[in-house]
């Protein structure tokens, strides 16, 4: 929200000087973002009077000029119809830059005359497209007076970065009002709402239809005999300071008046209108309106938009139409002053993808008496401004009741806002905010003004209280320790999050974030989402429903780098997945996907594809960083849906299931239009059991000073055993001894029966009391063969 100080001047009876405005704004919540100076641009130039104008010898049009300005004087040669002996100017010297033509001005000859400095004009200087001749000055002017000075372009321009719930501060009158409340002036009367009489009855009438469309009221008014020029001085020069481009005095009254009191108005040319009704109605589909921006916008049912027998004009609360806008030969207008519903205003504008002054203000809430004094304010400037005669107010639709009144207990300043404040100050700041207040004992009644929809209960009295009378005097107090040391910042559950985070970029793969929506269609390969996840209002159609798992965007965010030339992706998630609506549907999960090549290219090795054995790597080293005891987890066969069968697997502990892994299915890939293969892994965080020791602290490392032993077997087994029991059964021939087991070999062939298969396998043993003799190791092998056989069926190989 843009203002100049001149402009709160206006509103604002105040002694108070720039920097103690601007400071007490961010005191009462109104956080100043920035505060500029126009007129600093056009510090180089100054007034200066011409003080010999002759014929430039070698050209018609050109004029030599001498030049005084408070520096001295200097010889310019000009080509403006309008510079003559005497005139007073604006004079740029060498080397000023020149903003509407891009160039700093150096020495040069014209026509072989000397010319050091310039006679600007209008445009040159930015102040509007002028350029048939230099700017005159009045007589009066003092030499040498900065240009920004003469023509009032000296007044700080103030921007607010506004909350949305201060719809009363969109106009600068809001702010003043705040201002004055906070003891830094008093707020002046509004003149110019004061009541028009009409002369004769509207040609145009209202007509709002009772279909639920988005506007609650609207006060409309005709006018004729008007002179549409430009608008005065005194207002363009508002408007453009606050980033508005004047047009024409209907238009910028419009403008003017939206920021000045946050009452957005429009006016149509009523020579344009067909019929003599303007309707309030939703839209029909297949309707199209060219909007003022120039843009031209399809309209659907739900929208609300203002049209008469020819069709749409203005999309109600968001933008006006092109066709019935008003020009420099608007002779006839007819006001629109309307009351919109903030959520409508804002659904629209969103779909439409349309921004405007408007629909910055009816979103967040307009005064609901405006449409009434906002009319007169305009039929005030109107007739000031372009003459003529207005009609008689015409309405449609209903004025809304009266806000309702609180129950406001003083007291609950001190116990919500933690300080004291007298309560016969809390009367005079809610006072001077616009609320009506009655009653003296514990309770009051407050009744909050119409230009302040964001008050419901008692909590928003307290809050205006404390930020008039300062949130700076609320002392700090210390929290009460609840035990004689500290509590971790983080939990259990947070660690583990941390800890598998970390250890999976370390393996290699880049953490993403993505929608914890997706598609209804696509989460149907990924086990669906029920009705109790879909989203009523989706920030998108194709994010309708929460996801049921993260491998679907993780695999979609692979698709779109592979479609950019990165086929080698590898992404992991940590984040909630949903499996139904209910408080513990949720499961925080970490996810992640690979695809392509899992080696680059080398010319010193082969490379080779991601396959579903490193999908179950990334899952162990997930389990494994989480604290999960992944090395008894249990391999089984009854991975998900959207895995590929026999190429997957999960990862069990008992009954639960601490990860699932393998190669996505084609199908899933398909409905999700990615070439594959992809491998993916899931790993539950949540059931990951709790470590059954109270302290985080890490347990005593042991490390043995005495050498390993290394031994290898290879087992013959059936095709169908897995390799998990086989190493199970190692580990579980001594565990004092036996450190580690790895497989490191699968052999199925030559001298191997059709149905069966040689897995290999390599033992260490760790000894830590003394060195193992032959005959130690003899029997730790013997123990691990007999083991194997017993609970696997497997033949040691010869």
């Amino acid at each position: 929200m843009k203002f100049t100080l001149s402009w709160l001047r206006d509103h604002l009876d105040t002694d108070a000087g720039l920097a103690e405005i601007t400071d007490t704004l961010t005191a009462i919540g109104l956080e100043v973002d920035s505060v500029t100076d126009p007129g600093a641009a056009l510090a180089p130039f100054a007034a200066a009077r011409v003080i010999k104008a002759e014929h430039h010898p070698d050209a018609d049009r050109l004029r030599v000029c001498q030049v005084e300005s408070a520096s001295g004087t200097f010889q310019v040669v000009c080509g403006a119809p309008n510079a003559r002996t005497g005139m007073i100017g604006v004079f740029a010297s060498t080397g000023t830059y020149i903003p509407g033509t891009a160039l700093t001005l150096t020495p040069a000859k014209i026509r072989g005359v000397e010319s050091n400095g310039m006679l600007v004009s209008e445009r040159e200087m930015q102040l509007s497209d002028d350029h048939e001749g230099i700017i005159e000055l009045p007589e009066d002017t003092a030499i040498g007076t900065p240009i920004a000075q003469v023509l009032g372009l000296d007044d700080p321009v103030i921007d607010i970065e506004l909350t949305p719930n201060r719809p009363d501060c969109t106009g600068v009158r809001g702010i003043a009002r705040d201002l004055a409340a906070a003891g830094l002036g008093t707020l002046k009367p509004l003149d110019r709402a004061a009541p028009v009489a009409g002369t004769y009855d509207s040609p145009v009438k209202w007509a709002v239809r009772d279909d639920n469309n988005a506007c609650l009221y609207v006060v409309g008014r005709s006018f004729r005999g008007l002179t549409n020029g430009p608008s005065p001085r005194w207002m363009a020069d508002r408007l453009r300071a606050v980033g508005l481009r004047p047009i024409s005095a209907l238009v910028d009254i419009t403008n003017y008046v939206t920021v000045d009191l946050g009452r957005p108005l429009h006016v149509f040319d009523a020579a344009k209108l067909t019929g003599d009704t303007l309707e309030m109605r939703h839209a029909e589909n297949g309707e199209k309106m060219l909007a003022l921006n120039g843009n031209e916008y399809a309209v659907d049912t739900s929208m609300t938009v203002i049209a008469d027998a020819a069709g749409v004009h203005g999309i109600g609360g968001v933008m006006g139409g092109e066709e019935t806008g008003c020009t420099a030969a608007t002779t006839e207008m007819f006001l629109e002053c309307a009351l919109f519903a903030p959520v409508a205003v804002a659904a629209t504008g969103r779909k439409l993808a349309l921004e405007s002054d408007a629909r910055y203000r009816f979103e967040r809430g307009v005064d609901a008496t405006s449409a009434d004094w906002g009319a007169e304010v305009a039929a005030n400037l109107v007739l000031e401004l372009c003459g003529g005669e207005v009609s008689r107010v015409v309405s449609g639709g209903a004025a809304p009741p009266p806000a309702e009144t609180i129950a406001f207990r003083p007291a609950r300043v001190a116990a919500l806002g933690g300080i004291e404040v007298p309560a016969a100050e809390q009367t005079e700041i809610l006072g001077d905010l616009g609320f009506q207040v009655s009653g003296t004992g514990a309770t009051w009644t407050v009744v909050p003004p119409p230009w302040r929809p964001d008050i419901h209960g008692e909590a928003d009295l307290v809050e205006e209280v404390v930020r008039i009378h300062g949130l700076d005097k609320v002392l700090p107090v210390p929290m009460q320790r609840t035990t004689p040391l500290p509590t971790p910042a983080i939990d259990a559950a947070q660690r583990r999050i941390s800890r598998a985070r970390r250890a999976l970029a370390a393996a290699g793969l880049c953490e993403a974030v993505t929608w914890s929506f997706m598609a209804r269609d696509q989460a149907a390969h990924f086990g669906g989402a029920p009705d109790g996840l879909r989203l009523a209002n989706p920030i998108s159609a194709d994010l309708d429903v929460m996801r049921p798992s993260l491998l679907p965007n993780l695999i979609l965010a692979a698709g779109r780098n592979a479609d950019r030339g990165l086929s080698d992706v590898a992404l992991f998630e940590i984040a909630p997945q949903y499996n139904t609506a209910e408080p513990g549907g949720q499961r925080t999960v970490a996810a992640g996907i690979r695809r392509g090549r899992m080696t680059a290219p080398h010319w010193a090795a082969p490379t080779r594809d991601v396959d579903a054995i490193d999908a179950k790597g990334d899952a162990l080293v997930a389990l494994a960083a989480a604290g999960a005891p992944a090395a008894n987890a249990q391999v089984t066969r009854d991975a998900p849906a959207w895995y590929h069968p026999g190429r997957s697997a999960a990862l069990r502990l008992g009954k639960t299931v601490l990860a699932t892994f393998g190669e996505i299915h084609p199908a899933a890939l398909a409905g999700l239009d990615v070439a594959g293969p992809v491998v993916g892994f899931e790993v539950f965080l949540d059931a990951i059991p709790q470590p059954k020791r109270a302290t985080a602290a890490r347990p005593p490392l042991h490390l043995s000073a005495l050498q390993p032993v290394r031994r290898d077997f290879a087992f013959v087994v059936d095709e169908a055993t897995e390799a998990t029991a086989v190493l199970q059964a190692v580990r579980g021939a001594d565990k004092t001894l036996i450190s580690e087991a790895s497989l490191f070999d699968v052999y199925t062939g030559k001298g191997i029966d059709p149905d069966k298969k040689s897995l290999a396998v390599e033992v260490v043993l760790q000894p830590t009391d003394a060195t193992l003799t032959d005959e130690q190791i003899d029997a730790v092998a013997a123990k691990i063969v007999a083991n194997v056989v017993k609970r696997t069926g497997a033949v040691l190989r010869g």
